[in-house]
């Protein structure tokens, strides 16, 4: 099914003091008094088995502080989650009552609100609505994927990586083809990085955003392609890691807006690019911290307290996933950590909150979400096969390991199918997909353990038999011994929608000293392999490896392990 809205009517929050003019006339020419109240229904999206749509009421009667609009469908249409109205079914009919935040509906005003369903054959427009039980005027109908419109520009999918193909970055496949032996994964989609205002137009005579997506036009041919565009230029961003830091300060909130996120919204909203599935993922490494590195935890910083007091985060990533969400073929993944970061009872819910918290700010609704993304420039492996989360060693539960130290998860795969079902319970359409970027986290070679560790206690049993070869799982920066993980696939696993390479394999992920630049990137001493550590990583080194470029510059050592390491092993 479909998980996003597309192209809501500009109505979609509420309009208060609208004159409703253009929907005062009956279709006998009667006037407006006659017309107490007036319905546009429009099917946004539609596939085989299920549908949207917005709903939009218009109150030319007196003024109201509750309202309610009822329907009745002649098909077995069937409604399975709302926005921006409590939206119900009994048999047939369907009442939709306004929520606490938007009863107040004065004379002229408009409220809008959506919701999916399924069906089976036809999906008829229903002839008549009630404005708390008044006959309205139906206003329109049909919508830009409704199968009677022939000008539509086609059905959205429930996964968009299923029967298309993946954009190839003709930029980092050019630098993988001219390592030795990187001909063998030159072709692989990866992420196109729009990490500040200036890759919108293309960095040192770079692509830029068009020119990336002129060349998806050129790579789709006649059949289906999906172009994964990374959103990253948070205010404040990344304020728990010095590496990743970016252009805006935290309070530029307005320049993320127009400066940043308008500008892509106008280009993606093209026609030209309507033929292409267009997915984004939202604004990496930001919500969590919001959860685990602020207050009084050990981990916190003042950077991320400052983020979560001006609420910046949830607000620009709101806004993202409004304006983008607004663009037919555009599907927005969000950034959801990996499991060594929200695995832990104290994060794991608390992190599905935020996300809904900015999956409904800035005029975004959970709508606008089409899943989820994890492991993004991570290392977690997709799946440990030597040991699992409910064993126990000489009397003590995998859980107490000093490895997995209380966590709940102790892989990606796991992680991401249970947070998937944590999302839908805040509140996110029970069909959202998830993403588990792969690009870092094969951990083959010749440290690969061939089975379990040792029983003599419980850490020798999971350090003896764990893919993952980090000193901690609290290290991220340009892991030693790291290998290239599955190749990007569609719809591997249950709620997966696709293992992907949205890092770049070869892409630093900071510098191991300070250099200077002109990126806003600092020195982080968690890239530093002198390093020893800090609490987030229990103190110990930081397993980095040595004479690491700025992040995102290339990094042939890296490159040239990945691929040395690669599990499953590159031919």
């Amino acid at each position: 099914m479909s998980r996003t809205r597309t192209a809501l009517l500009a109505a979609m929050a509420l309009v208060a003091g609208a004159t409703g003019t253009a929907y005062a006339v009956a279709p006998d020419g009667v006037g407006a008094a006659a017309v107490p109240c007036t319905v546009s229904y429009q099917v946004q999206n539609q596939w085989d088995t299920g549908f949207t749509a917005a709903v939009t009421v218009t109150n030319l009667g007196a003024a109201k502080t509750s309202w309610a609009v009822k329907w009745s469908y002649a098909g077995n249409q069937r409604v399975t989650s709302g926005w921006n109205a409590k939206v119900t079914q009994s048999g047939s009919n369907v009442t939709a009552a306004n929520e606490s935040y938007n009863g107040t509906l004065a004379t002229g005003g408009s409220a809008s609100f959506g919701f999916q369903g399924t069906y089976s054959g036809s999906n008829a427009i229903p002839a008549t609505f009630t404005l708390d039980g008044v006959t309205c005027n139906v206003d329109g109908g049909g919508g830009p994927t409704d199968p009677t419109d022939p000008t539509g520009p086609g059905d959205r999918v429930n996964n968009p990586y299923s029967g298309a193909k993946v954009y190839v970055n003709p930029e980092w496949s050019a630098k993988a083809a001219a390592e030795p032996g990187g001909n063998r994964i030159a072709n692989q989609p990866t992420g196109v990085w729009l990490d500040r205002t200036a890759a919108i137009n293309g960095v040192n005579g770079g692509m830029g955003l068009r020119d990336h997506l002129d060349a998806a036009l050129a790579q789709k041919g006649s059949g289906e392609l999906v172009i994964q565009l990374v959103i990253y230029n948070l205010p404040g961003r990344d304020c728990s890691a010095l590496a990743s830091n970016g252009e805006l300060g935290p309070t530029e909130i307005g320049r993320y807006k127009t400066e940043y996120i308008d500008p892509i919204a106008a280009i993606l909203s093209d026609a030209k690019y309507a033929p292409l599935r267009i997915v984004t993922t939202v604004e990496i490494d930001s919500l969590p911290n919001l959860v685990t590195n602020t207050g009084s935890r050990a981990t916190a910083t003042p950077e991320c307290d400052v983020m979560k007091a001006n609420g910046n985060y949830v607000k620009g990533v709101g806004y993202a996933l409004n304006k983008l969400g607004d663009v037919g073929n555009v599907y927005n993944y969000v950034d959801a950590g990996h499991h060594g970061w929200i695995g832990w009872d104290d994060n794991f819910g608390a992190s599905a909150d935020v996300f809904h918290d900015a999956a409904t700010a800035e005029g975004a609704t959970p709508a606008d979400v089409h899943g989820f993304i994890t492991n993004t420039a991570n290392y977690s492996t997709l799946k440990e096969n030597n040991f699992t989360i409910n064993d126990s060693v000489a009397g003590k539960s995998v859980r107490e390991s000093k490895w997995v130290d209380w966590n709940r998860y102790v892989d990606e795969l796991g992680f991401a199918q249970a947070f998937r079902n944590e999302l839908v319970s805040t509140g996110f359409d029970t069909n959202i997909g998830m993403l588990i970027d792969t690009s870092r986290n094969g951990w083959g070679g010749t440290a690969r353990p061939a089975g379990p560790g040792a029983t003599t206690s419980v850490d020798t049993y999971i350090d003896g038999g764990r893919y993952d070869r980090r000193i901690h799982i609290g290290n991220w920066c340009n892991q030693s011994g790291a290998g290239l993980g599955e190749r990007p696939k569609a719809a591997p696993e249950s709620g997966i929608d696709a293992y992907v390479w949205m890092k770049p394999p070869g892409e630093s992920d900071g510098a191991s000293k300070a250099i200077p630049n002109d990126e806003g990137k600092g020195f982080d001493r968690m890239c530093d392999p002198t390093y020893t550590g800090t609490p987030r990583n229990g103190n110990n080194l930081t397993g980095a490896l040595p004479d690491a470029p700025v992040s995102g510059h290339w990094f042939s050592a890296q490159f040239q392990q990945l691929m040395r390491n690669a599990y499953p092993p590159l031919s």
